[in-house]
Parts: structure tokens; sequence; C-alpha cells
């Protein structure tokens, strides 16, 4: 009689081994499926939450409610760890903005606050003011002008995002600062409700450099080179403050730097400056001209650092692909302490403190340093 035992065994390992193969294969397949499913649907609330969280950027009034995650109180973190108040949070179109320009503005918060300061730091939003912030509508942005740190690029650029010119290097110079004809509104010509509801939902900026280099700019530009032929400040404004301020009465050569130093120094200099209207706009303080305690600013962007700064505000306000800031030679906005010091050099020191005790809020407000040769 023929064993068929072994032979059956093995069949029924075999038909086993294959069975159990199959079920192990099939076992792997559907953790397979289940885990595309799982990556599937984690995406798909990933997504919806980036669409939550940065709404579209081009819906510019909610540029003020985007949510910066880095920037929330949080108690459980350590006490020396910076925390950014609600209006200091990102204003612009970028999802998150840069540290540096945070803390200008927290800088900013933290001066106005404070007590010693506050005659430096505050002015009212009067029609000076006003008369300085140039207004966009098309692209809902606010420029508040301070001359001699750039601003003739800054108004090409307002000019052709107005619509007056097709490109910045179309504008013709003589047309750039002819308010009848550069197509620049300023936000004083609204009524004072229109003005209010820009205040609040534009993007706004302005720019500043060193205190003191800028009022050598301005009183080169204007008493020494005069570039654009103004003839009223050699022949009107310069003679004025000579009168006034010039020590040595038998001296007859043009204004002297000391002299301009002796009148912006003054503590009753607004007696002069009501003589000379709004040409002062080139000598008065920051404070005086943009109000940065009385408007939230959007970014405040810094002369030295223009090379960063400018292609950060044209992102910020929505228009790096519509416009470009003209090209920056290089070299020009670097900070020049050898000539500041030159140009100060044989002041009184009495004279240097009283013109830095008149600018001490705009030295504060944007973080310049007090110059070397007043520690001494």
């Amino acid at each position: 009689m023929k064993n068929t035992h072994p032979q059956g065994s093995a069949q029924t390992l075999t038909g086993r081994i294959t069975e159990w193969l199959t079920f192990d294969n099939m076992h792997h397949q559907w953790l397979l499926l289940a885990a595309c499913f799982w990556v599937i649907f984690m995406f798909m609330v990933a997504s919806k939450f980036i669409t939550l969280t940065f709404k579209d950027p081009d819906a510019y009034g909610a540029k003020q409610e985007f949510l910066l995650l880095t920037a929330v109180p949080d108690a459980g973190k350590p006490p020396g760890e910076k925390h950014f108040p609600e209006e200091l949070k990102p204003t612009g179109k970028g999802l998150v903005q840069p540290l540096v320009y945070m803390e200008r503005l927290e800088l900013i918060r933290n001066v106005c606050r404070d007590e010693a300061l506050k005659n430096l730091s505050h002015t009212a939003i009067s029609k000076f003011v006003l008369d300085r912030i140039f207004v966009c509508d098309k692209h809902r942005i606010l420029f508040c002008q301070t001359p001699k740190v750039g601003n003739t690029q800054w108004k090409k650029v307002l000019i052709v995002l107005n619509g007056a010119f097709p490109s910045i290097e179309e504008i013709p110079e003589n047309v750039v600062h002819d308010h009848e004809k550069n197509g620049l509104p300023r936000l004083s010509s609204f009524s004072d409700a229109e003005i209010q509801k820009r205040l609040k939902t534009y993007f706004k900026f302005f720019i500043v450099r060193d205190p003191f280099e800028r009022l050598i700019s301005a009183f080169k530009d204007k008493f020494v080179h005069n570039p654009r032929f103004e003839p009223w400040y050699r022949h009107e404004i310069a003679p004025g403050i000579i009168r006034k301020y010039r020590r040595n009465r038998t001296e007859t050569r043009g204004i002297q730097f000391e002299d301009f130093v002796r009148y912006l120094g003054d503590p009753n200099h607004r007696w002069l400056d009501l003589q000379f209207g709004d040409h002062i706009i080139h000598w008065v303080t920051y404070v005086e001209l943009c109000a940065p305690c009385e408007i939230k600013y959007s970014v405040i962007g810094h002369h030295e650092t223009l090379e960063d700064d400018a292609p950060y505000i044209l992102k910020e306000a929505g228009i790096d692909h519509l416009v470009s800031y003209p090209t920056i030679p290089p070299g020009i906005t670097v900070y020049n302490k050898t000539k500041v010091e030159r140009y100060f050099l044989g002041i009184s020191k009495r004279d240097i403190r009283r013109l830095y005790a008149r600018f001490e809020g705009d030295f504060k407000l944007f973080g310049y340093q007090k110059p070397d040769f007043l520690l001494n």
C-alpha cells in the first residue's frame, strides 16, 4: 500500500504559505493605501489653514489683520523675550515683517510714551503736517515728505503710480516738485472724514537719515550750491539769519554753517520760521514734518540702508511688480562721520548742544547715536 501522507502534507503547507503571502501582500497594500489617504487628508487640511491664515494678498484692506505668529505674546515664554503689540504687527502686504522694521516701530512707540521727551516727540496733525503727506489713492499709499533724504526719487515713484507718467525716466525734473503738474495730491486737500479714513487704512511710510547729516545736506543744497536756482534762500532767508545770529558784525561773507546752527538751536527760532514760511521744511525736525507719534506708520525707512529698505517698502505696499526705485549710486547713502565732524569743527559746544536739544527727539525716535563730539 502506497503512503501518500507526506505528499498531502506538503501540498497543505504550500497552500497555507501561499494564503499567508497573499494576505500579507494585501495587508501591505491596504496599509500603503491608508497612508496615501492620510497624506492627502493632511495636505488638504494644511492648504485650508494656509488659505484662511494668509488671505488674498491683493485684499489690501486686510493688510493690517495678518497673523504674525512669532509676535503673539505667550505667558509661557521666558520673561526676557520680546513681544510686539498689536499695532506693531505687519501692516503691508508681506506675510511676516523682518525684525529690523518691527524694532524701528517699537522704538518709536516707546519713545512716544516717554514723558521726558514728550515736547520733542509729539506734535499736532496740523495742516503743515498734512501738506507734507502725498496720496496715491489708486494703490492706497501715503508718503510723508522729509526733504534732503532722497524724497525726489520717492515722488517719482508715486507720480508713475498715479498715472501722470508711464515711467520714472520720462518724468521731467522740473515737474517733480511742481505740485500743479506732478499729479500728487496732498492729504490736506481732502475733507476731515476722508483724511481720517486714509490715515487709518492706507499704507504709510517715510524715510529718515542722521539728523545732523541731513542739516548739512540742507545747508549745502539751499545756501551753497542751490542747483534748482531758488534765489530766495540766499537773498531773503540767509540775510535774515545773518542779521540775527552772526556774532562778528564786520564779517561780510555769505551765510556760514555756524550761523545756520545758531538759528536752528535758538529756542526762539519760531519767529523767523514764520517769516520763512514753508521753506523751513528742509531743516525742521521729522517730528514737525510727519507726526510719527500721532500717525501709526507702516514702515520707517532709513537713508543709510536704503538699498534694502526701498525694495522692502515697495513689496510691503504691494507695488514692487509695478515700479522700481531708481538706481542708487554706490556709497551715496553711507553715513559720512568725517564730513559731519568737519562741518561742526570750530562751532562752540554751547551752540551744538542747543542744536542737539532741539533735534533730540529725532535722534531718539529713530535710533541715531548722539555724536561723539558731544560726549566729551
